[in-house]
């Protein structure tokens, strides 16, 4: 079991709901390193210590954090997109940047998650201690998919692995058998807007992650946020894979998309549960 563990919190309510779950689980002493204009506060109170730094400040938060002696470390929360075009950034991290060939979620966490091992600081799934936020297979809502919903998910479904296992994004819209948009850098929210404009009401949006998912990042999530963007872009119905999915306070999610007529699924995919525990 972790003993002092790291949380590297972003937006939203992820990083409060992981401190939740590791307490819960027995987690000694949590620390968070909160990002300036990004942590909420109430994350931080809730740490048994928080440390704030700019997003840019990459040298500066590895030499903090390897002085610490971590055995435990994760990431969660939201980091914009738009923050790696207009962050002034360190040495360090330009440096980074300009070596990666390839720039998305998984180049860029992955070179976190590798200097972070660096400095012996194990980077465990960010399902971890996430017990009563991962859902499971069936309807979770009043109302079920329709038939022809529940054809456009199991036709999502299967692009969507396929597109996801290029690493270009997690959630694609499609209705009535046409693909409408596909998540590229933009973010879950803006690519269902996208797609919204695009096919008017009753589009269903499917949210996966590919076979051999590194879970310690980028983790498809979705939260009371998510389901008022489906309200706004005419959308009726979304799936994801059972037992693969953080769903942020899930009574919240499900009491709104029941107001709003919204059919929320989990799918079986065959593919391995995201661990909920760290290895021993």
């Amino acid at each position: 079991m972790c003993d002092k563990m790291l949380i590297v919190a972003g937006s939203g309510t992820y990083p409060a709901c992981m401190i939740a779950g590791a307490r819960k689980a027995g987690v000694r002493h949590i620390s968070v390193i909160a990002i300036k204009g990004m942590t909420a506060r109430a994350v931080a109170a809730a740490a048994d210590e928080a440390v704030w730094f700019g997003i840019g400040e990459i040298r500066a938060i590895f030499d903090w954090a390897e002085k610490q002696h971590f055995s435990h470390g994760i990431m969660v929360g939201q980091i914009s997109p738009v923050a790696l075009f207009r962050t002034r950034f360190d040495e360090t991290a330009r440096s980074w940047l300009n070596g990666l060939s390839v720039k998305n979620a998984h180049t860029i966490f992955g070179k976190i998650v590798e200097e972070m091992e660096k400095r012996d600081i194990k980077v465990l799934p960010a399902s971890c201690f996430m017990d009563d936020y991962m859902p499971g297979v069936g309807v979770l809502t009043e109302r079920a998919p329709d038939e022809r919903e529940q054809r456009d998910i199991a036709f999502g479904h299967r692009v969507a692995k396929a597109i996801c296992g290029m690493d270009i994004g997690q959630t694609l819209l499609v209705k009535d058998g046409m693909i409408l948009a596909v998540e590229a850098f933009e973010g879950t929210n803006q690519a269902i807007k996208r797609g919204g404009k695009l096919g008017g009401k009753g589009a269903v949006v499917v949210k996966v992650a590919k076979e051999g998912h590194d879970m310690r990042f980028d983790i498809p999530v979705i939260g009371e946020k998510t389901i008022s963007t489906l309200r706004r872009s005419g959308v009726s119905a979304i799936a994801f894979q059972a037992h693969r999915l953080v769903m942020l306070e899930p009574e919240k999610v499900i009491a709104a998309a029941n107001r709003m007529k919204i059919a929320i699924v989990g799918l079986d995919s065959g593919l391995p549960a995201a661990p909920l525990r760290p290895e021993e």
